[in-house]
């Protein structure tokens, strides 16, 4: 079980949640959370934005019935969480890592840059946005000492486009992303080095009994939730 100290808004639709409770099961950037939220069969998985030895940061958009009860909830409530899901980001295959993220993709890149600064590479970090009201975490990542740059689609605030239209000239041998499917295919487009995507998926127990999140890849079949939700460029099948 664990506490809610806070749960804030961050933008319009996306907030912010804070958890007390045993951390010591997450062993890697890009690891998720599952939450059992009552009223709900299924529970949800939030990938995990940072965390200490006592507590749990989370980001999550509110896009359906069970992501706006979640936003109802309140400090001191508590949560039937599984922690430290999945494999997370392997950070030893680059020295001038580039981190890509779109949207609610944006947040296991924080930890992710926490985690390879302190295994002494600083990364570049891409952060992209369908519009300026939906932008958040900027200023985090910069204060971390990131050389950090945002897109937006509506050209509204930073580079006009897309994550792939603030590539071009950065010095990077190496690239880590999360985010929706169609930045990943635009991105694996774009990119001659190789990379890790981090997919999300439709899952029934969030570790790999019930085999719902499987997907296909060039070298089987993977369950996102246990074998992911972290798969390497050189095997996903477009």
């Amino acid at each position: 079980m664990y506490k809610i100290l806070t749960n804030e808004r961050l933008t319009n639709d996306v907030f912010r949640m804070i958890l007390e409770g045993d951390t010591s099961r997450i062993t890697a950037p890009g690891q998720f959370i599952n939450i059992k939220l009552d009223g709900f069969f299924l529970r949800r998985p939030i990938s995990i934005c940072d965390y200490d030895g006592c507590t749990v940061t989370i980001i999550y958009k509110v896009v359906g019935e069970g992501t706006e009860y979640m936003s109802t909830l309140t400090e001191g409530e508590m949560l039937d969480c599984m922690v430290g899901l999945g494999n997370g980001y392997d950070i030893t295959k680059s020295e001038k890592p580039l981190l890509l993220g779109g949207g609610v993709g944006v947040p296991p890149m924080y930890n992710l840059a926490k985690t390879l600064l302190k295994n002494g590479q600083k990364p570049i970090v891409i952060l992209g946005f369908n519009s300026k009201d939906e932008v958040f975490y900027e200023n985090e990542f910069k204060s971390l000492g990131c050389d950090t740059f945002v897109t937006t689609v509506d050209g509204s605030y930073g580079v006009k486009g897309f994550v792939t239209d603030a590539i071009n000239g950065l010095d990077y041998d190496y690239f880590y992303t999360c985010g929706p499917m169609p930045m990943f295919k635009a991105i694996n487009a774009a990119t001659t080095v190789s990379g890790q995507f981090s997919f999300e998926e439709r899952m029934g127990c969030g570790f790999g009994a019930c085999m719902g999140c499987s997907c296909k890849t060039k070298y089987g079949s993977k369950r996102i939730c246990k074998d992911g939700p972290v798969l390497v460029k050189e095997e996903i099948i477009w």
